[in-house]
């Protein structure tokens, strides 16, 4: 039984959006007491360790050339966890995960011009329809300090979109453990300076969840990896999207977070943008796209 489950993609797609939101749900509860700057260093310290284990016992070597562009890489990923757990700590987990899934949307526009790719006409007609869901939920209309937290949220989708898109270039002639581990260390190091002011010792409960979020994303990475092995591209993401659902209920069951109407229909916008978007793009090679989600 476990090992049917373990070569189902859509069940291990499942597995692994359903982890990382526990991820988040553990972002949020910790951030109350810990700044998201300090929850990166954690989560980031602890996947480099990890990380770097795994690349001894695969016997994988740094490489010598190209260290410029992975440096790149990991400035990308920093920033990118810099503001997605910022924007998790800051408004609901729901809201926060609808905005991180623009990633698609910004990796094809970054790649069209960095990478000279070509941008479809499936993407053209859906992209006012992604922008409509964006300002419906940063509301720029009723400006708070909501719209703020939302927008950061955005950026971090569009480093995430640029962190992707140099991976792709990168894969070809990196391991994926490398490239996994620049990300890692360069958040750490990215980290320490931003949270040194604000430095707060953590409470062993905190510290457990701090422990539990680095091995937590390892596992639903693991989980995601797995999915792309065992499923095609097109079906695994469109599964992801039920990260969304699941955020949702950790953030009603913990925080009572219940998203307005305005949300709601600005995540339709964008949900259904991206499945639509997933049906046709997104046609690397299944190592390569093992080697970008990672």
């Amino acid at each position: 039984m476990g090992e049917k489950i373990m070569k189902n993609g859509v069940i291990l797609a499942i597995l692994s959006s359903l982890v990382f939101s526990i991820m988040n749900a553990l972002v949020k509860a910790v951030s109350l007491s810990i700044p998201s700057t300090e929850v990166v260093f954690f989560r980031s310290i602890i996947g480099t360790i990890i990380i770097y284990f795994m690349m001894r016992h695969s016997k994988v070597a740094f490489s010598k050339k190209g260290v410029p562009m992975l440096a790149v890489r990991g400035v990308l990923g920093a920033l990118y966890l810099l503001a997605y757990f910022y924007t998790i700590s800051k408004i609901p987990l729901a809201d926060a995960s609808i905005l991180a899934h623009l990633s698609p949307f910004f990796a094809i526009l970054i790649a069209a011009i960095f990478l000279k790719e070509k941008v479809s006409q499936r993407v053209r007609l859906l992209l006012p329809l992604v922008i409509a869901g964006a300002i419906l939920l940063v509301k720029p209309f009723n400006y708070s300090t909501y719209s703020i937290y939302a927008f950061v949220g955005i950026l971090s989708a569009l480093f995430a979109a640029g962190a992707a898109t140099s991976i792709r270039y990168l894969s070809k002639k990196h391991h994926s453990y490398e490239i996994v581990f620049y990300f890692l260390m360069t958040a750490t190091l990215v980290s320490i300076p931003l949270m040194w002011n604000n430095f707060v010792v953590p409470t062993p409960l905190e510290l457990i969840y701090l422990v539990c979020i680095g091995v937590v994303s390892l596992l639903g990475q693991i989980f995601l990896t797995k999915a792309f092995t065992h499923d095609s591209v097109i079906v695994v993401e469109i599964t992801r999207y039920s990260g969304i659902v699941f955020n949702a209920m950790w953030g009603f069951l913990f925080w009572t977070e219940v998203p307005d109407r305005l949300t709601i229909l600005g995540g339709i916008f964008i949900i259904t943008a991206c499945i639509l978007l997933s049906a046709k793009q997104n046609k690397m090679p299944t190592a390569e796209v093992k080697s970008v989600k990672e």
